[in-house]
């Protein structure tokens, strides 16, 4: 009897110090706000040196296209039809082109001092940031219409919450609504991890169902790496199984971002890191996988990066159960992969993979899984809520600063449990049958927000393409229909098989990304080439400045004739070295 009550007063202290864990996250919000700051001044600076030759009044899609300073409805009129700082250029005296240079080199300037002081990460700042950065995105078309920059949006909206009010001299102490604020953050991380990897399966993709994604994958995806080509010529069954982990690390381990353990947070926390940093090693995502590592931050807390000392000798049996409990869980994740995946070893060493389930038998999980994820997720912000509330009014000092302390909780759990309503919008439709349940009162309140991007829904490498080779899309020029042509050089993108492939992330060259894109499809689906071949016939400098324009086979004069062709890229054997 003695021996069961000391296990469960244990247990009770086990309990009791993973709810403590997870209220500290003072040190750990604050390293995610000037991550996500850095992340910021990655995504400002890179438009900003592109705004010449994509929006400038001679770029490709000028920005007065898509707005009518000239209308003299009143300026609330404005806002409501098109939300974006860059109605306010006219009262600057300022014409659109040089309004996005301002509204770039504001980004810039805040993002930089939010990134080296703690003190300007506060709410106004990120609500600046925000707004400077959607205002871009209103006048982006098509160059802007890629899934980094809805995430950042959302998660720098998100940061709205997650930064403090304003900086003070209690700082270093945690609020009880930080821990609520920024769990939001994990459930986003937990949306796009868990989305991506649902989407690569339900699309049917024969591709990534026969576990062949990633031998056709470094090939073709947009920008390379020079570690691309290695990664291209490891061995099959190695990329086979390499898809296996990213299957597993996308479809599985997002559960776990919301279990109690912190240890077992923190393995899921190295499994994303892992994954991210092979793909930034090999493919040029400009600032994508950086901010998901910034998102990964909130699986960790505070201990993470500092040790508590042991209060008693109780803390070694706690230590103990947890890392049971850890390797438990991970144990049974290996071993349904093995099951699920047909994992065996052959007589030379190798691994063989398969996937063991059918394509319907998926469909049946992923209408169970659906869910129970959000059961999961709204479980976990029940308790974090609940914990924050208790914490405010036990841990604070005072009836009056317990009473203040308490309604802030109270009005931060009220805005985060919003969001996560809303963000069960776009997440429902991963699954045709989960998206028609949706309360209709809550569809219609996120269609009147979805503009905003607040909430989004994401699925990356939803098909594999390039199977039969990359295609890629050569613009020639020649001052006579007979030739010869002359290839126009992109700075980042394959084309001159002579040139290296280099390292560019986190800058993104929108035009050699949307270059990719073009190759995908015709030019009709892609307008905007039109535009281009038009301003190298006219030979614009802002336009030519995108591009290589040091070997520009017509500096001096622009060509009569622009063509397009479509080829299909190989890479090099291993023995061509």
């Amino acid at each position: 009897m003695d021996t069961l009550l000391f296990l469960v007063s244990q247990i009770k202290v086990s309990f009791k110090r993973i709810y403590s864990d997870m209220t500290q996250v003072r040190y750990t919000r604050n390293l995610f706000l000037r991550g996500i700051c850095s992340i910021y001044l990655f995504a400002f600076l890179s438009f900003y040196i592109q705004i010449p030759g994509l929006y400038g009044d001679n770029g490709i899609l000028p920005a007065r296209t898509q707005m009518d300073l000239k209308n003299r409805a009143p300026l609330l009129h404005k806002l409501k039809q098109k939300p974006t700082l860059l109605w306010f250029a006219p009262y600057l005296g300022l014409n659109l082109e040089y309004m996005l240079d301002v509204i770039s080199l504001s980004g810039v300037v805040l993002s930089f001092l939010g990134f080296i002081s703690q003190r300007v990460c506060i709410t106004l700042v990120f609500a600046l940031l925000w707004m400077l950065y959607y205002s871009l995105y209103q006048i982006g078309q098509t160059f802007m219409w890629f899934q980094w920059d809805v995430l950042l949006l959302e998660a720098g909206f998100l940061c709205i919450l997650v930064a403090p009010f304003w900086h003070s001299q209690h700082g270093k102490v945690n609020k009880p609504s930080d821990a609520v604020t920024f769990w939001i953050i994990r459930w986003l991380l937990f949306r796009l991890m868990f989305s991506s990897g649902v989407v690569k399966l339900t699309s049917g993709c024969p591709i990534w169902w026969k576990l062949d994604a990633l031998s056709v994958h470094f090939e073709s995806q947009c920008i390379p790496t020079p570690l691309a080509w290695y990664a291209h010529h490891l061995p099959t069954w190695f990329l086979r199984l390499t898809t296996v982990y990213v299957n597993v690390s996308e479809l599985v381990i997002p559960f776990l971002f919301f279990f109690p353990n912190r240890k077992v947070r923190i393995i899921a926390f190295y499994t994303q890191m892992f994954l991210q940093i092979n793909i930034i090693a090999t493919g040029n995502y400009n600032f994508f996988n950086f901010l998901t590592i910034c998102l990964s931050i909130s699986l960790l807390d505070d201990q993470f990066f500092y040790k508590k000392k042991p209060k008693n000798d109780s803390y070694s049996l706690v230590k103990y159960l947890s890392t049971t409990l850890c390797i438990l869980i991970y144990a049974v994740i290996l071993y349904e992969t093995y099951i699920y995946y047909n994992l065996e070893i052959t007589d030379n060493w190798t691994i063989q993979s398969n996937i063991g389930f059918t394509q319907e038998q998926f469909d049946h999980i992923l209408f169970r899984a659906m869910p129970v994820s959000i059961y999961i997720g709204e479980a976990s912000l029940d308790i974090t809520a609940v914990n924050a509330i208790i914490n405010s009014l036990i841990s604070v000092k005072g009836v009056r600063n317990k009473i203040t302390t308490t309604l802030i909780t109270g009005l931060y759990t009220v805005a985060v449990c919003s969001i996560f309503a809303l963000s069960i919008v776009p997440y429902a439709s991963l699954h045709q049958s989960h998206n028609a349940t949706v309360p209709t009162r809550l569809r219609q309140i996120q269609g009147k927000v979805e503009h905003l991007r607040l909430v989004n829904s994401y699925g990356l490498f939803r098909r594999m393409t390039g199977e039969d080779g990359r295609p890629e899309v050569i613009i020639e020029g020649s001052n006579s229909v007979e030739g010869p042509w002359k290839e126009y050089e992109f700075l980042y993108k394959p084309g001159n098989v002579n040139n290296s492939l280099p390292f560019v992330a986190p800058h993104q060259p929108r035009l050699d990304w949307q270059m990719w894109f073009a190759a995908l499809g015709t030019y009709h689906q892609n307008p905007w080439l039109m535009s281009l071949a038009y301003r190298l016939l006219s030979g614009q400098p802002e336009v030519l400045a995108l591009m290589n324009n040091v070997e520009n086979p017509f500096r001096d004069k622009p060509p009569k004739y622009i063509k397009a062709s479509l080829y299909r890229y190989h890479y090099t054997s291993w023995s061509q070295q």
